[in-house]
């Protein structure tokens, strides 16, 4: 018997005041005429990560599989999952070559483990370009970085050598 999967589209933006600084994101979530917003953020973190953070938490925001069309203003991350990048990084121990550490690995096994729970198409849109969902993750990403009690991104504000220790491989991150 086929699965009958939904259709979810999901915006998502993510942005410090400062790079690093505090961070925020926001996420817009459509399906049929449900609608959720999201947002959140870190007292110090940077806009990559923060760009992460809002795909995680709209694909983490889903009950059950389904197929997703994920826009983002960030090529980044829209072409790292789209052209396998990361997938590669992983492959190679979080390594984007011989020399180069692949950044936020934390985030991008997370991420990966979303994408493989559901069917997800990553679409790139030009950013302050006039699309009214994508405005509005701004909007959200934007408040939720000036808030006076954020939390602290443990990943980032970690220790000196803690990263390089790698403890989520073989698993999820702490």
């Amino acid at each position: 018997m086929t699965e009958k999967l939904k259709h979810v589209t999901i915006y998502t933006d993510g942005g410090c005041l400062g790079n690093p600084g505090p961070g925020g994101y926001g996420v817009v979530l459509l399906y049929g005429a449900r609608r959720k917003e999201l947002s959140g953020g870190y007292r110090l973190t940077t806009n990559n990560r923060m760009e992460l953070m809002a795909a995680i938490a709209g694909l983490g925001a889903l009950k059950g599989r389904c197929i997703v069309t994920l826009y983002t203003d960030s090529q980044y991350l829209a072409n790292a999952v789209m052209q396998g990048w990361a997938k590669r990084w992983r492959a190679n121990g979080w390594m984007r070559n011989r020399s180069d550490k692949a950044m936020n690995p934390d985030l991008w096994q997370e991420l990966l483990d979303l994408c493989d729970r559901h069917i997800v198409t990553l679409t790139w849109i030009k950013a302050h370009a006039g699309t009214p969902e994508n405005e509005r993750c701004d909007a959200l990403s934007r408040e939720a970085a000036g808030r006076p009690d954020l939390p602290p991104d443990c990943i980032y504000e970690a220790p000196q050598g803690y990263l390089e220790q790698r403890p989520w491989q073989g698993g999820k991150a702490p």
